[in-house]
């Protein structure tokens, strides 16, 4: 129970300074007066990025995951231990996915405390959600799941594959600057139609925060929408456990 409770510690903070960051990036970005204004869609890929980096850097303790795919991958997968004197069980599969979810949903509230001023600013409700989660370019449920899932595979397979070469898991497996250019990879590539997710936690934990807080004129939160980028990267996520079992050893 005191190797769960700083599991459960390392995915919180991890998770909640992934979301501060990266949430914080499309804030600057896409909010009114802001000093990032109309930035790009590749200045959201590298925060998002680097938020990963600063994420998986204070996460060590639990071998980084900070994503309910990423954890349930590795359940897929086969491993027996998430980290030494963690055995993959139901209780530790979920406290990994409460304490992400958790920290997901308070580093959105960090985001919009940080950025209050600019959302009261910002007349567009859709601007302000998209802040908080994903959204489609073009909505086709269907569709849309089937990129999440693809880009959720990509970031699985590669962590499985890193993770092969020593003791650690999850994002840890890579360290913190592979595993950061990996995620601008997967954005500036897949990104488009989506928003890549590619995390359920970073979707839903923000999106329950923008439904939850007192934001002016913000509009709904897109509930409809909200399961797309939860069963794509669990899809993905398992699918990339699965297939690394067969062919992460073929592939040297």
């Amino acid at each position: 129970m005191d190797n769960l409770g700083v599991v459960f510690l390392s995915e919180l903070v991890g998770t909640a300074m992934l979301v501060l960051l990266g949430c914080g990036v499309v804030a600057n970005v896409a909010l009114a007066k802001n000093k990032g204004f109309g930035g790009g869609f590749l200045m959201v890929n590298f925060g998002w990025g680097l938020a990963v980096f600063a994420g998986v850097i204070v996460a060590y303790a639990s071998g980084a995951h900070l994503n309910p795919a990423v954890t349930l991958g590795l359940v897929a997968n086969g491993r027996t231990e998430f980290v030494p004197g963690v055995p993959v069980d139901a209780l530790s599969v979920l406290t990994y996915i409460a304490a992400q979810l958790l920290g997901a949903f308070l580093g959105a509230i960090a985001c919009w405390l940080a950025y209050k001023q600019h959302f009261d600013a910002e007349p567009e409700p859709a601007t302000k959600l998209g802040v908080f989660s994903t959204g489609p370019a073009i909505r086709s449920y269907g569709w849309n799941l089937v990129t999440e899932v693809i880009g959720t595979f990509v970031l699985v397979f590669v962590v499985i594959g890193f993770g092969r070469n020593g003791d650690a898991s999850g994002l840890a497996a890579l360290g913190a600057l592979p595993v950061a250019l990996l995620v601008v990879g997967i954005g500036a590539s897949l990104g488009g139609p989506t928003g890549y997710a590619i995390n359920p936690a970073r979707d839903l934990g923000p999106r329950i925060a923008h439904a939850v807080l007192p934001i002016a004129g913000k509009g709904g939160s897109d509930w409809a929408y909200s399961w797309v980028p939860v069963v794509g990267p669990i899809v993905g996520g398992l699918l990339a456990g699965w297939a690394a079992i067969p062919l992460l050893p073929l592939l040297g």
